[in-house]
């Protein structure tokens, strides 16, 4: 026999001496509070005898048919256990105001003997209290806790018909149901609390601080994991977590395996004795997130471009910003809906970004151009060859200016080492582009090519 179901065998073997010694006393002397008391102890029996049942059900193993084993059982049984309270105190509470408020005569008498069992059921009280405390305690058991919270109670209603019986004895013949009915409300107080912290359990709630010192313990593992979910739960004393995490899509099976240990050493260090299971994915890399970024936004109807995607992690989170060229017809409103319709869509199919900002472009519709004769673009060409001279210390490749509808539109390329980084090249002819546009209005746009 377990440990646990000796301590419930010893509570009801308790329960049942101490209904006994009520029950008879209280009948013999009249007193509501003892009778009261006494029906107290009758749901002591059956809390005793349902978690007697209970620690005996959920310490089998896990099977087939229970993969998280028969823990949850204890906090049915604790549930049962607050409802039987709550049914004896309603009508404690009853019985005493029906006495209080005059209707019925209380001829409440409290001779020695009577006062002899309210100290010895005190005692015996006491002493079960602090064995299911400690039982509790020991094996994490939530029926052996409601059990002592239980006990608790009665000692504290024991106490308060023993001050009931003494002020009886006194002369205040309404003490007893005055007693009842305190007892009544305290074994509603200690019900409440124990239907509050069973049904938590019951409903799968995280136990509270739990998954913020999990994630915490996560996120100082070195190397470093991608925390993707994390759940956790209790049942029967324990705690069940259930982690996704990412890690590098270069890492070896090995790798992945020891990250996976990393993650349960880490939560069980935090939560002791929590059962682990790990999932390990292969991390999107930011590459691969443009793309099917990308992909999704060219899928919206009207979209003809996109450009300039920027990942940024904020707060953990991943967040996307990039700039849609829409047909330059389309009303302000029109553009708006092709602009929301493609952050839906983005994050539809990237589940990764969880914010999409987007730039909204006209794009320019195909117009007829014809090329400028040397002699009306005579002062452009010397401006342009100067900038370019300046900027590269060489004459551009190549230079042409045609007209457009829009205006004039010079074109150019410039050479560049071939080992220039792309983005040293960019910013050279972004800021040739706006020389060029400084110094000459005339011209309407600036297209500037680089090559090695």
């Amino acid at each position: 026999m377990t440990p646990q179901r000796r301590i419930a065998l010893v509570s009801v073997f308790a329960a049942a001496v101490l209904i006994a010694l009520k029950l008879v006393t209280g009948l013999a002397t009249g007193s509501l509070g003892l009778m009261s008391d006494a029906l107290h102890s009758g749901t002591d029996l059956i809390a005793a005898l349902l978690t007697l049942f209970a620690v005996g059900f959920a310490g089998r193993p896990a099977d087939a048919g229970h993969p998280y084993g028969h823990g949850k059982a204890e906090h049915l049984a604790a549930l049962a256990e607050a409802a039987f309270l709550v049914a004896a105190s309603l009508f404690i509470a009853s019985r005493a105001l029906s006495h209080l408020l005059g209707s019925t005569e209380p001829g409440v008498e409290a001779p020695w003997y009577a006062l002899a069992v309210v100290v010895l059921v005190l005692v015996v009280d006491a002493s079960r209290t602090v064995v299911s405390a400690r039982g509790a305690k020991r094996y994490s058991s939530p029926a052996l806790q409601a059990n002592a919270l239980h006990f608790a109670s009665d000692l504290l209603s024991s106490a308060a018909v023993l001050v009931g019986l003494l002020l009886v004895r006194a002369g205040y013949a309404d003490a007893d149901s005055a007693a009842a009915l305190f007892v009544a409300a305290l074994v509603l107080f200690a019900a409440g609390r124990l239907m509050r912290r069973n049904m938590a359990v019951l409903m799968d709630q995280a136990p509270a601080g739990a998954h913020e010192a999990a994630a915490s313990a996560i996120g100082r593992i070195r190397p470093p994991v991608e925390l993707r979910r994390l759940r956790i739960r209790q049942a029967g004393g324990r705690h069940f977590a259930d982690v996704v995490v990412g890690v590098s899509p270069g890492d070896a099976v090995g790798q992945g395996h020891a990250a996976a240990d990393a993650v349960e050493a880490a939560v069980r260090r935090v939560v002791p004795g929590t059962d682990v299971v790990v999932h390990v994915e292969p991390a999107a890399d930011e590459a691969a997130l443009r793309e099917r970024a990308h992909a999704a936004a060219l899928g919206v109807p009207r979209v003809r471009e996109v450009h300039n995607l920027t990942l940024v992690t904020v707060d953990g989170a991943t967040e996307l910003s990039l700039h849609l060229k829409l047909p330059g017809d389309l009303s302000l409103r029109e553009a708006h809906e092709v602009s929301a319709h493609v952050e839906e869509t983005i994050m539809a199919a990237v589940s990764e970004v969880t914010r999409v900002q987007t730039h909204l472009e006209p794009l320019g519709e195909v117009t007829a151009g014809r090329s400028l004769p040397e002699t009306a673009t005579a002062r452009d060409t010397e401006i342009v060859l100067g900038i370019v001279q300046e900027m590269t210390g060489r004459p551009p490749r190549e230079l042409r200016f045609l007209r457009t509808d829009q205006g004039v539109v010079a074109f150019l390329t410039l050479e560049l080492e071939p080992d220039t980084s792309l983005a040293v090249a960019h910013a050279r002819a972004s800021e040739v582009e706006e020389r060029i546009r400084a110094r000459t209005p005339d011209i309407t746009d600036v297209v500037v090519h680089t090559e090695p």
